[in-house]
């Protein structure tokens, strides 16, 4: 299908939309401490093309000018690592629309500029709503999109009303979240247990970290819970750990631009060889009236660690002790196997 950028049209008139491209190198300041790049700097690049697609779609026909912001990310796989001195190329496509949101659908691949091997270390689906550019509280209508067949336009709806029914699901379990506080103690935990590896990041949303909204960018918001999960990570295992993977990211709240967040994650599952990470951003807006923190974003993130010889270690079992944690070992394990049936299940489908 042809791709053209052309002026805004009439907002009855379908469009093709056009892919967008996002390239730099990797630096040593996007390293983690075993020396491959940040999860969270590829999440926040994957973000950023994203909404760059997204507004810009929003904006290509007549009508009221928006900003497309970031509502959800579906489940996103760390296929091989970024490298220091690589170039990572981000490449993001919308492949549905609805009268209210956008799916964009990201590809990223690492280039090793010495020898021009390339390869593909991430996949990710992202969900946008656009919001007026003048009344942040009001959701502008997107443009239809051109769709190459009826069959395109009718799996993009069952992927769309799927996200919407796990949204939702996730919005009631977010509601009934209880994130026990931090022993900063940790002399008086037992190693291996929930307590002893739970970690928090407090952070302060400056100008910096926002959206032309003044609202906390969606990518800066997982970079940080990737950086509260490793840290969990990290001091249950005590060797060098990496991102493997995030399950689906769901945005409740906007965060204002001076609000604190404090970023709270606690291990819930261990396999053998992966171990599963709840991650809960609560908001405090301090420039306001006293009210009670709210829990705007959660996630799970899945971790391995790593030996020298960048091998799969084993993971250290979790120890539960309440009957919360019991309880939440056995839907992370669920998760696991739903994942793992899932993962065998696109692998046949490839060899076929």
């Amino acid at each position: 299908m042809e791709c053209t950028v052309r002026s805004p049209v009439d907002i009855s008139q379908p469009i093709v939309s056009c892919p967008v491209a996002v390239s730099r190198i990797m630096r040593p300041d996007d390293a983690n401490i075993a020396g491959n790049v940040h999860g969270g700097t590829i999440l926040k690049m994957i973000e950023e093309a994203g909404a760059i697609i997204s507004t810009r779609h929003c904006n290509s026909q007549n009508g009221e000018r928006s900003v497309a912001v970031l509502a959800r990310v579906e489940r996103t796989d760390f296929l091989t690592p970024m490298l220091i001195g690589e170039v990572a190329h981000v490449s993001a496509e919308i492949t549905y629309t609805s009268k209210h949101s956008v799916e964009v659908q990201v590809t990223v691949m690492g280039e090793n500029i010495l020898n021009g091997v390339k390869r593909i270390t991430n996949r990710a689906t992202l969900w946008y709503v656009p919001l007026s550019a003048d009344n942040v509280n009001s959701v502008v209508k997107v443009p239809p999109l051109q769709y190459s067949s009826p069959e395109q336009e009718e799996e993009g709806r069952k992927r769309y009303e799927a996200q919407k029914l796990n949204r939702s699901e996730s919005k009631q379990r977010n509601d009934t979240i209880i994130f026990p506080s931090i022993n900063m103690d940790r002399k008086s935990k037992e190693p291996y247990t929930v307590g002893y590896s739970q970690s928090s990041l407090i952070h302060l949303v400056g100008p910096s970290d926002c959206t032309l909204h003044n609202f906390l960018q969606g990518g800066v918001t997982m970079k940080l819970m990737d950086e509260v999960a490793g840290i969990v990570a990290a001091r249950h295992c005590k060797t060098n750990i990496v991102t493997a993977s995030v399950d689906a990211i769901n945005f409740h709240q906007k965060i204002e631009k001076g609000s604190v967040i404090n970023v709270s994650g606690r291990m819930i599952f261990t396999s053998n060889k992966s171990m599963e990470i709840e991650v809960v951003v609560d908001v405090d807006h301090v420039l306001k009236s006293p009210q009670e923190s709210i829990h705007s974003v959660t996630a799970f993130f899945t971790y391995v660690s790593l030996g020298k010889d960048g091998m799969a270690l084993p993971i250290p079992t979790l120890k539960v002790e309440t009957e919360d944690e019991k309880k939440r070992f056995e839907e992370g394990r669920e998760r696991y196997l739903q994942a793992k049936a899932r993962r065998t299940a696109e692998a046949t489908k490839r060899c076929q």
